[in-house]
């Protein structure tokens, strides 16, 4: 049997990057039309960080998440979100087995590398907020024990728009958890028809995800991360990303606009989630330096979460992407 595995010894950064590069090539090629989502998941998990993915049904949110399971070494667990779900069907509990005269932890699904929460926001709050511990200790309590979840940890949590009937809005302890918030829209007419092709190539060779030749290890994976915290960050960027986020809390000298709108700006999670994620974001670029570009591409995702918006702002259709856009133009970059 051919061994689809990266080799794991003397594992350079050249090396790294190449890997992650032929991983994104096989999910842009799996998933037609949707970059941004790739390069968003390739992002988190270089910095170490979960994913927020909202969008109209049908957009391939699942499809992404499942093909990077294909393409990265590691085990997948798909967990459909439902208004009866209970929080032990995430975490596990403790089983009484009468042959051993006591109770035995059966494993529940988040003791997998790689999560997907489908439809998270159609389960109700208190089985939303039973991923907070797994997310941001990477851990999971049951009763007096305490269970360690894998090294390489991520959540992809997709999402249907609030206005859909039947959906809860996240609570805002557990929005601040994910490390980027990523919106998918329709593709457009020429990749529709690639879609369709795809789509139809597939149910002729009676598969649905096609594997690449090799997989990308998790040695690689934890290998690119050193890669991404070696990167250079100015004391001007930094500056920068800790300006963006103090903007968030005290607008009034930045733009008058951000002072009306905005009621609780973000927590310090949101500047950690920037500066990793535009450590990321320029490694994935090729580039051995984070800029001010990079921040700025990585800010939107990283704020539009952890931003709440005044009443008056919400009921005149003010947008938190909106907020984020006024702030990238209102803080100067160095």
């Amino acid at each position: 049997m051919e061994d689809r595995s990266i080799p794991d010894n003397n594992t350079t950064a050249d090396t790294a990057l190449t890997a992650f590069n032929s991983l994104r090539g096989y999910l842009n090629s799996q998933i037609l039309g949707q970059e941004n989502l790739v390069e968003r998941l390739l992002v988190a998990l270089l910095a170490d960080g979960h994913l927020l993915v909202e969008g109209p049904p049908g957009l391939a949110k699942t499809r992404a998440i499942k093909a990077l399971a294909h393409g990265l070494e590691g085990n997948f667990q798909r967990v459909q979100f439902t208004p009866d779900m209970l929080p032990s069907d995430l975490t596990g509990s403790d089983i009484y087995r009468p042959e051993e005269g006591g109770f035995q932890f059966q494993r529940g699904p988040l003791f997998h590398n790689l999560i997907l929460a489908d439809e998270i926001n159609r389960a109700p709050a208190k089985v939303q907020s039973a991923l907070l511990e797994a997310m941001g200790e990477r851990q999971i309590s049951v009763g007096s024990a305490t269970y360690a979840l894998p090294r390489l940890f991520l959540v992809m949590a997709t999402q249907n728009p609030i206005e859909h009937e039947g959906t809860y809005p996240l609570p805002e302890a557990q929005l601040d958890r994910f490390m980027l918030h990523t919106l998918v829209d329709y593709p457009d007419r020429a990749t529709t028809l690639r879609i369709m092709e795809l789509t139809r190539r597939e149910a002729v060779a009676a598969e649905e995800l096609r594997p690449p030749v090799r997989l990308l290890s998790q040695h690689s994976v934890f290998a690119a991360r050193d890669e991404v915290l070696r990167l250079t960050l100015a004391d001007s960027v930094a500056e920068y990303i800790a300006a963006l986020v103090d903007a968030t809390r005290r607008p009034a000298p930045y733009s008058a606009k951000l002072a009306e709108w905005l009621r609780w700006g973000a927590s310090p999670r949101a500047a950690i989630a920037i500066e990793r994620g535009a450590r990321a974001y320029a490694w994935l670029h090729g580039r051995d330096y984070v800029s001010p570009e990079d921040v700025q591409a990585i800010a939107p995702d990283a704020l539009r979460h952890r931003l709440l918006l005044d009443y008056t702002a919400q009921a005149r259709g003010v947008t938190a992407q909106a907020c984020v856009e006024e702030l990238l133009g209102q803080v100067p970059a160095p």
